[in-house]
């Protein structure tokens, strides 16, 4: 298999149980076209290799200093390294040359089969749970091709298969990958398109369409980040309850939102968007599970 039909992956997580049903692997997929500013996991935004730079493991011994082809690392006593993000051109040749995992590659090119070597590690897992894969991102869709042939082969060995998708991407993409999928985990941000926009850097009429012709395929449920004062008013909540009926979904998951993010924006070098985003309180979730609860739908918090 040439070089255009691997697949960039960030991190294949086992044992998860956030997922999906059972306990499953996750294949978290490199690169998004929305840019969520609450983002955990932004790492995954790029669509390429990425450097994460973890100061607190430097060692100082300099090595990457030396094999640096832009001159882009200084080391002094006083300051300790320092990296140059703008004079820095991601040719990772540092991260191969630390000895002390401060300086660190997210993104490895890999084959199909080379996933599902991992993958199938934990078939007894799967099969005693009810698990199975989960292939998330990042945005899946925007590597469809893989992804196809990444679950056809999940498919050759049984096994139980779920994508979890914010939506966004051409309906001939998501149309191709649903027929080799047991569920659809379908990430929901906010129904007032100008507030999408602002805080993903796209509108979601397009997530809304796919979101309304998958749900007429297959088995869905819903995934809602929740973000304070964002997309957790009561109303908002009643919004996404009945729209959630109408698509007929099996459940709507709130997902409040975590901190993880915040150190990981670090370590890639990004100003904090942060720092005015909090999850609701925890009695404020219990209201609008209530509200979801009353439309006869059922609610989990953090799955």
């Amino acid at each position: 298999m040439n070089d255009k039909n691997k697949g960039l992956v960030f991190n294949i997580q086992r044992f998860s149980v956030h997922d999906g049903p059972g306990i499953r692997t996750t294949v978290f997929m490199k690169g998004c076209p929305l840019r969520c500013l609450w983002c955990s996991n932004p790492e995954s935004q790029d669509f390429s290799p990425s450097l994460m730079v973890r100061d607190i493991q430097c060692r100082g011994c300099g090595a990457c200093v030396k094999v640096c082809p832009q001159q882009a690392i200084t080391l002094t006593q006083e300051a300790g390294r320092k990296l140059n993000r703008d004079q820095c051109n991601q040719c990772l040749v540092c991260a191969q040359a630390c000895l002390y995992h401060s300086l660190n590659v997210c993104g490895e090119y890999m084959e199909p089969g080379e996933v599902v070597e991992e993958v199938l590690k934990d078939r007894a897992f799967y099969k005693n749970s009810g698990g199975g894969m989960t292939v998330s991102g990042g945005e899946a869709l925007s590597q469809s091709e893989f992804v196809i042939h990444l679950l056809e082969q999940c498919k050759r060995e049984g096994l139980h298969t779920a994508l979890d998708t914010s939506g966004y991407g051409r309906w001939e993409e998501l149309e191709a990958l649903l027929p080799l999928v047991d569920l659809l985990l379908f990430d929901l941000k906010h129904l007032d398109s100008g507030e999408h926009k602002r805080t993903t850097g796209v509108g979601n009429e397009i997530i809304l369409e796919n979101l309304e012709k998958a749900s007429k395929i297959i088995p869905l449920w819903l995934r809602i980040p929740l973000i304070a004062g964002f997309n957790d008013s009561e109303e908002h909540i009643e919004k996404i309850a009945c729209l959630g009926k109408d698509r007929g979904t099996q459940k709507i998951s709130f997902l409040p939102y975590h901190e993880g993010g915040k150190s990981k924006n670090e370590q890639l070098g990004r100003p904090d968007q942060l720092s005015e985003v909090k999850a609701p309180s925890d009695e404020h979730i219990r209201t609008l599970k209530g509200i979801v609860e009353r439309k006869g739908l059922k609610v989990t918090i953090g799955n």
